[in-house]
């Protein structure tokens, strides 16, 4: 089933997702922070963000799309070292802007995926990649060999692109939705 996504959706991301840099955002996020974290221990494990995302943000938009979820969590609970003998398994405060950043940037990418995966198997093939390069040149890469470039996102090599792979892929070539809120 493919997620549907419209401008309300960019703005209601934004809205729930304090991620900015500023005074304002920085009071949300720390508020945000302490609601996720019912216990008090200054650490976010994935259920308690997946329960926050659902209970606290209240957007179904993401939570129904566990995926970016996850990817957002393992690249966020490993983005600053720390002291903390727990560190390496959760999102700790100074991660949590990150994590917000993240899941807002593996939506997009989720987005793309899912415009890319026409029977929605959360795979791609490569006749479905060759299908989809003229939206992809639209997200600021220029795909010239489809069969080479697939190769090189495919880094299993199983003959499909895994969501995994595919934002892997996306990072490196700074790939961005033209008809998103950014």
């Amino acid at each position: 089933m493919q997620t549907h996504v419209d401008r309300n959706t960019w703005a209601e991301l934004a809205q729930k997702l304090p991620s900015k840099k500023n005074p304002e955002d920085y009071k949300k996020r720390t508020e945000l922070f302490n609601l996720f974290d019912p216990n008090g221990n200054g650490y976010l494990s994935l259920a308690e963000v997946d329960k926050g995302i659902r209970d606290i943000l209240r957007c179904d938009t993401l939570f129904d799309v566990k995926p970016v979820i996850m990817r957002a969590f393992q690249a966020a609970k490993n983005s600053v070292k720390t002291k903390s003998k727990y560190g390496d398994d959760y999102i700790e405060r100074c991660e949590f802007r990150l994590l917000l950043v993240y899941l807002r940037q593996y939506f997009e990418y989720w987005v793309m995926f899912q415009r890319i995966d026409k029977n929605f198997d959360r795979r791609v093939s490569l006749e479905e990649f060759k299908q989809a390069v003229p939206e992809i040149n639209k997200w600021g890469v220029t795909i010239t060999n489809p069969e080479k470039s697939f190769q090189q996102i495919d880094k299993n090599g199983g003959g499909m692109i895994l969501f995994d792979e595919f934002c892997q892929w996306a990072i490196k070539q700074s790939l961005d939705l033209e008809d998103d809120d950014d």
